[in-house]
């Protein structure tokens, strides 16, 4: 018997870090939505064959114009016959490092969320922030998002706070995860589907080293520039996963060659780059050792002010949090052995992007886009969780008897 094809619909989609997670899970993104100019770049690059809104969301199955709102549906939607819809609201409202404002307009974009999900109704909804989401203003956000749920017909809700660093991605990043199903859907718990694929998934860590030791230490001169892609002779599982000449056991050597088959000369480095650095900066990132911050400096060279500032990694451990100011300063993300800062791609390593994932636009938007994604091997998870949802739903087989359990990313092969 034919299986059936697994729909998904993603809002707030960035560069489609998120879409890249529910396409290992087995799922065809059919439509997206995302209007910053240049995460829309990166992400028509990267999903060539996904049609992609570009407007505000809120024009997006505009409730007064049913002719329009059928066209998006077609378009966009498989006219509503979507498994589940999901996506990541703005978090600069919510972040601890904003200026947490409870009225920021972004705080309430989970309405537009909701709004598009009674339109279509699919099978499961599956909504990602920063975990301060949940706590700000006494949890108002976390109660109000339940409730708007609950009234759009999804009353099987569950929640986790996911550690990337658990589930493969080279990287200590928190983030919430909630999952919903349809009322009258003959499945699991949602809390229960989420803490199955919590468990069937979780990846020995994998250090910054593991990660990005084999890149070239020299660096493109700028972001347009492509580097050799050098042959390594050891290399970690994790490296093999990301690397062009590997098979991955998530990401296939096809998969990650195929934008650049289309549109490259050859099998290249891409987006190997970083900001320029000056001389004054060079000797002070060059008296940490690994794993150190400013506050180790000696007085006369830093002031004990913001220990942060300074920051280089650790290579023996997951990275500390990418964030997107990136692109206005790099000094808290500082090569572990070299000193520079981090490069982009270093920086997709660390997101758990494979390298055939380019990146668009300015060094600055691009800095600004990998801090901002969902790293693909930490949003599988959620999106595994769907999977299990359905298996029952769908006839699918069960999703962790058919891909094993992978224990992927161990010490140097």
């Amino acid at each position: 018997m034919m299986r059936p094809e697994l729909k998904a619909l993603s809002l707030f989609s960035g560069i489609g870090g998120f879409c890249e997670s529910f396409r290992m899970a087995g799922f065809k993104v059919v439509g997206a939505v995302e209007n910053d100019k240049y995460a829309v770049q990166t992400y028509a690059a990267n999903f060539p064959d996904t049609p992609l809104f570009t407007e505000d969301i809120c024009t997006f199955l505009p409730e007064n114009d049913m002719e329009v709102c059928d066209q998006h549906l077609e378009k966009y939607a498989s006219a509503g016959d979507i498994d589940v819809i999901f996506g990541g609201p703005p978090c600069q409202g919510y972040s601890q490092i904003g200026p947490r404002d409870v009225k920021d307009p972004r705080n309430f974009l989970y309405k537009e969320f909701c709004r598009i999900v009674r339109k279509i109704m699919p099978d499961f909804v599956v909504i990602e922030n920063v975990p301060n989401m949940f706590l700000m203003n006494k949890g108002q956000f976390k109660e109000e998002i339940f409730r708007e749920l609950k009234r759009s017909g999804y009353g099987n809700i569950g929640w986790r706070k996911l550690d990337a660093s658990e589930f493969g991605v080279p990287q200590k990043r928190n983030r919430i995860f909630v999952v919903a199903s349809r009322n009258g859907l003959q499945c699991r718990a949602a809390q229960n589907l989420l803490e199955s694929a919590e468990s069937s998934l979780a990846q020995p860590i994998v250090s910054v080293n593991e990660a990005i030791s084999d890149l070239p230490a020299e660096v493109a001169s700028d972001s347009g520039v492509e580097l050799e892609y050098s042959a390594k002779h050891e290399v970690s599982n994790f490296q093999k996963e990301m690397r062009l000449d590997f098979d991955g056991d998530f990401y296939s050597a096809a998969h990650k060659t195929d934008w650049l088959r289309h549109h490259a000369s050859n099998i290249s480095l891409h987006n190997h780059h970083t900001k320029e650095i000056q001389q004054k900066r060079q000797t002070l990132i060059g008296m940490l050792r690994p794993g150190q911050k400013a506050n180790s400096l000696p007085k006369s060279v830093w002031d004990n002010a913001r220990p942060e500032k300074w920051r280089r990694f650790d290579p023996d451990k997951p990275a500390h949090t990418l964030l997107a100011q990136m692109h206005r300063d790099l000094s808290e993300w500082i090569h572990p052995h070299h000193n520079r800062w981090i490069t982009v791609r270093e920086a997709l390593r660390l997101q758990s992007f494979h390298d055939g994932f380019v990146l668009k636009t300015s060094e600055w938007q691009q800095l600004k886009q990998v801090g901002n994604a969902v790293p693909p091997l930490l949003g599988y998870v959620p999106a595994m969780s769907v999977r299990l949802g359905l298996t029952g739903v769908r006839g699918l087989p069960a999703p962790f008897e058919e891909i094993g359990e992978p224990d992927l990313f161990r010490a140097m092969a």
